[in-house]
């Protein structure tokens, strides 16, 4: 009846950690949300669940995750991207642009799914916190051989690395998109406080996130949010106009996949494609 009765967190559930261990941090969220609300695992056949998962767009993903067998009555699964679409709309049409350690751009018209970008990191996910930390990376590198100036950013993003480019091309080697988007706070920080480079490089973001807004504006859609880990510190970099026609979010990722849970026939019905949203945030499960 839409009472909350427990809720919980775990670690990461995307497909590109695999199959088993995405749903080991699935089942560990539910359990955890279950024990809190007073239920044991003998109830899962009672409840229908809705899962937004990071990375179901990847080819065979869909298909293995729906052969696994389950403790629940029912079970859908979604993009972790649709499942905060219909979360910070309610279920209604809008779209909301992500801005964290990825960037998308995910709609509903008609109610149906609009995606843009968000093709994951290094290839695509631009104007997010690792873009932002690969740029900075980058550019430190370019000041260490005095190809190009040293700012008080560039210092720190060298200093982190001892000063010695080699270190940052080995860090480089293992590094992820979650380890390049660590640099993000501190470009941000710079750039208010008017690092030329950090300036320019959260210019470049804002301006790539605006125009997913933009691409949003031009079909119609007027019920935009902007969410993710660096949504507010993108926000008044964003233009005037832009800035005016952003909505606070109704509710997260977690209620969208309950609104899935619960709508479950009507949403099939609608066929709406399970597409990805790469962002690997850690796994919410909400009885």
């Amino acid at each position: 009846n839409g009472t909350l009765l427990g809720a919980a967190s775990s670690g990461p559930a995307t497909t590109r950690i695999g199959f088993d261990n995405a749903w080991r941090s699935i089942m560990e969220a539910t359990e955890a949300a279950a024990a809190q609300a007073g239920l044991t695992r003998e109830d899962f056949a009672r409840m229908h669940a809705g899962i937004g998962l990071a990375g179901l767009g990847r080819r065979g993903a869909e298909a293995a995750f729906n052969k696994m067998a389950h403790p629940f009555a029912s079970l859908i699964f979604i993009s972790d991207g649709l499942a905060a679409c219909l979360g910070a709309h309610s279920g209604a049409d809008g779209a909301i642009v992500v801005a964290g350690t990825g960037s998308v751009g995910v709609g509903l018209i008609d109610g149906r799914e609009v995606r843009l970008a968000g093709y994951g990191f290094p290839v695509s996910d631009e104007g997010s916190g690792a873009d932002i930390g690969l740029q900075v990376v980058r550019l430190a590198l370019r000041a260490a051989d005095r190809r190009g100036e040293l700012t008080p950013l560039l210092s720190e993003v060298l200093g982190a690395f001892d000063h010695d480019p080699y270190q940052a091309v080995a860090w480089s080697e293992e590094a992820r998109a979650t380890d390049y988007a660590a640099f993000a706070p501190i470009v941000m920080r710079h750039a208010n406080q008017g690092d030329p480079v950090g300036r320019r490089i959260v210019e470049r973001a804002a301006d790539t996130i605006g125009d997913l807004l933009d691409l949003f504006l031009a079909r119609g859609i007027d019920r935009l949010s902007l969410v993710g880990g660096l949504a507010d510190a993108i926000t008044p970099w964003l233009t005037p106009d832009l800035r005016a026609r952003l909505r606070c979010p109704d509710a997260d990722a977690a209620a969208g996949a309950l609104l899935v849970a619960r709508g479950r026939l009507e949403l099939a019905s609608k066929d709406l494609p399970k597409r990805e949203a790469d962002q690997e945030q850690a796994s919410k499960f909400r009885v």
